[in-house]
């Protein structure tokens, strides 16, 4: 049986319209991959050494290396639920097309869950605790503590993909989460509470008792049994995988008249944004990105100038990459008709770059607080965002015609759904406009000064915003070479 699903999703796979592009990604996703577990196995193998040498200058306080590892450990746990939710995505079995079949709801439940453990963001934490608990035996740890330590995170980090997929279907879960994580982070780093010396405690008792691993096995074998049911219940066309019936409601956005033929489909997005889960996640997701700066604020970083320009990339253009990455994606349930209608290329592409243009002024706005860090912080910030309207705007826009995902805007909260604001291939997308202002920037600030490479990729965007027509010719000549292809490709619902 478990063959029978693997060789239809083989086919699958090969027979889709967007089967090269897909064959690349993955071929990129694998290298990123080696990427992340070279660095995961050099952080595993070297982490006890650099927290120790950290102790011995007085920069941490605690009695060893493992007892810090163990403090910390519950911000991982967090961390992990969350880039999950917004990176891992379900598996998708085909679902609907099986149920017509004579196959046993079990079985489909059972190889559609057992993805789910085979799933790299399991296998990625092996790659840190391995090697640091290699290194634990070394310096004279226990074995057995140390072999029942190890298995007892590796069953927490079963248990957390399990329970990710629950978080998948439940928003109402995963938002808390976030919640207690900051609300954590904050206390301790103010000094009000420190959930660390509780938790520490807690992760020693999986050493310090060889039998422990047992409590995080049976924690495991619960979310699993429960996941099994939950969603064999859900497994019902007429219930579970029923396409949403929602009243219709009518908003007053004649304020966007003013855009004259424009205003129709920015109209259009907008209410998509305000109706439907999974763009209302990425527009409120793409500004979270405005905060994403503060990770280079850390000492390691705040010496490198290049991560400003990151820094002002990212704070800047979050929508812009995770909603426009997926232009058109957007209107792939009704592309065909759009298509079959009078309608120039040029006007739906200008409603996108209006949109994106528009979120990335509020993003640079919001992003006013960087001040407080420097004026060449700031500098960074205002460089990004120019880049970003007068240059990554068209870019994602051009991007967006080999883009060949269509996206089901009318299905619930099923059990294996794709209920992403963004996935990795989305995230994938990103590279080639981020490399470019790198460049630019450090082709300037080593031969003339910081200030010469800021002004450069800020003149890169003004000049993308005085050769905008010629960009959107060449934009709007790939679209209608694409447009058969792309329909193709959106007609595909599996």
């Amino acid at each position: 049986m478990i063959k029978q699903f693997i060789h239809l999703e083989w086919k699958s796979f090969i027979r889709s319209a967007a089967f090269k592009q897909n064959l690349a990604i993955k071929i990129l996703m694998g290298f990123g991959a080696l990427y992340f577990i070279a660095m995961f196995g050099l952080l595993g193998g070297g982490s006890y050494f650099i927290i120790e040498e950290f102790i011995e200058e007085g920069k941490i306080i605690a009695g060893n290396p493992f007892e810090v590892i163990n403090q910390f450990l519950i911000y991982w746990i967090f961390a992990d639920i969350a880039y999950r939710y917004m990176l891992q995505k379900m598996p998708v079995a085909n679902i609907k097309p099986l149920l017509y079949l004579p196959f046993e709801k079990g079985k489909i439940v059972n190889y559609a869950l057992g993805k789910t453990v085979v799933s790299f963001f399991n296998f990625l934490p092996a790659f840190f605790f391995i090697p640091f608990s290699v290194v634990l035996i070394v310096k004279g740890y226990s074995i057995t503590g140390v072999i029942s330590w190890h298995l007892a995170m590796f069953f927490i980090t079963l248990a957390t993909n399990f329970l990710n997929v629950f978080m998948n279907n439940i928003d109402k879960v995963f938002y808390p989460v976030i919640a207690v994580m900051a609300a954590l982070g904050l206390s301790q780093y103010y000094g009000i509470f420190d959930i660390t010396l509780y938790t520490g405690t807690v992760f020693m008792f999986f050493y310090e008792n060889a039998w422990a691993f047992i409590i995080p096995l049976l924690l495991l074998i619960g979310t699993v049994y429960y996941a099994y049911h939950y969603f064999e219940k859900q497994l019902y066309l007429d219930e579970g995988l029923k396409s949403v019936a929602q009243e219709a409601s009518t908003e007053d956005l004649s304020f966007l008249d003013r855009f004259g033929k424009l205003s129709t489909y920015l109209k259009n997005d907008i209410k998509l944004i305000k109706r439907n889960k999974r763009a209302k996640m990425t527009f409120f997701m793409g500004f979270f990105f405005v905060l994403y700066g503060l990770f280079f604020m850390q000492d390691v970083y705040a010496d490198i100038n290049g991560m400003k320009v990151f820094a002002g990339l990212f704070c800047t253009g979050g929508f812009l990459f995770s909603f426009g990455g997926l232009v058109p994606s957007w209107d792939s349930s009704y592309y065909k008709l759009m298509m079959a209608q009078n309608i120039p290329y040029r006007e739906f592409l200008l409603s996108k770059w209006w949109l994106m243009v528009a979120a990335t002024v509020i993003s640079t706005l919001l992003c006013s607080f960087y001040i407080y860090f420097g004026w060449d912080w700031w500098f960074g910030i205002l460089a990004g965002a120019v880049y970003n309207i007068g240059f990554n705007s068209s870019v994602v826009l051009w991007g967006g015609a080999f883009v060949k995902t269509p996206i089901d805007l009318m299905t619930t909260k099923k059990a294996f759904g794709d209920s992403k604001a963004f996935n990795a291939k989305t995230l994938l997308l990103l590279l080639p406009k981020l490399v470019l202002p790198v460049v630019i920037y450090y082709a300037f600030a080593l031969t003339i000064n910081e200030t010469a490479g800021f002004i450069a990729i800020a003149a890169t965007g003004v000049l993308g915003l005085l050769f905008r027509n010629k960009i959107f010719d060449l934009i709007e000549d790939i679209y209608k070479n694409e447009k058969y292809d792309t329909i193709a490709a959106y007609a595909q619902k599996n």
